[in-house]
């Protein structure tokens, strides 16, 4: 087998040798995940770091039968994580560029060229992967929020709140009832957009005067998990 020109004689040698590869970009990959990301566990980060080297020796093991086989084998263990747990867009592209670099090490025994392929990609994702994290780029430039009051029975909550609605937000949905405290209250829930977050507090003390000072909570739109 050569590595850069370099002939190695023993396939153990070998497979420590990619096996360090794989763990050094498996490691840029985790590292480039956690940058000014707040939603993350230790657990996922250890299994960004480990995907590389444990797809890579699947490959290995048994290469020599299919490839076909192996990716489709490697494809399983990939998603594994995701039948306990929701995954985001983002945490399924870190785990399928984990298992690229690794099918991409694995495959430096047959050329090492793909060595050079497997740290360009890695380079690649990981400045891609700290750029969004870093940067405002892709997020929505609506200030969108959640809007939960609690309203007495009594009130006709289709259009209780609509005037109110008109002066302080550039637009209002409703997109969620619920009964409350036995039945005797309404939650409603709305998706707003401010014209301007300075008039906030103004539109609680006024929504508050509406609902007969009940619970008002506005917060920011928590991204959904299971949303692509």
């Amino acid at each position: 087998m050569k590595i850069f020109g370099t002939t190695i004689g023993s396939d153990l040698v070998a497979y420590f040798i990619l096996a360090g590869v794989a763990l050094v970009l498996g490691a840029l990959i985790a590292l480039s995940y956690t940058v000014k990301n707040k939603r993350y566990s230790k657990s996922f980060v250890l299994a960004l770091f480990a995907m590389p080297v444990a797809v890579m020796t699947l490959l290995l093991l048994v290469a020599r039968n299919s490839w076909g086989a192996a990716i489709a084998i490697g494809g399983i263990f990939a998603l594994v994580r995701f039948r306990s747990a929701p995954a985001t867009a983002k945490e399924l592209v870190s785990i399928f560029m984990s298992m690229i670099v690794g099918v991409a090490v694995a495959d430096a025994k047959n050329d090492a060229n793909t060595l050079v392929v497997a740290a360009i990609f890695t380079a690649v994702s990981c400045v891609v992967s700290i750029v969004f994290n870093t940067t405002k780029l892709g997020e929505n430039r609506k200030a969108l929020k959640t809007l939960r009051i609690t309203i007495p029975e009594s009130l006709d909550y289709n259009d209780v709140f609509e005037d109110l609605f008109e002066k302080y937000t550039a637009q209002h949905e409703l997109v969620r009832v619920k009964t409350t405290n036995m039945g005797s209250m309404f939650q409603l829930t709305y998706e707003i957009v401010l014209k301007d977050a300075r008039e906030e507090q103004a539109m609680i003390n006024d929504l508050r005067c509406r609902n007969g000072n009940l619970d008002i909570i506005c917060a920011k739109v928590v991204e959904d998990e299971k949303a692509l």
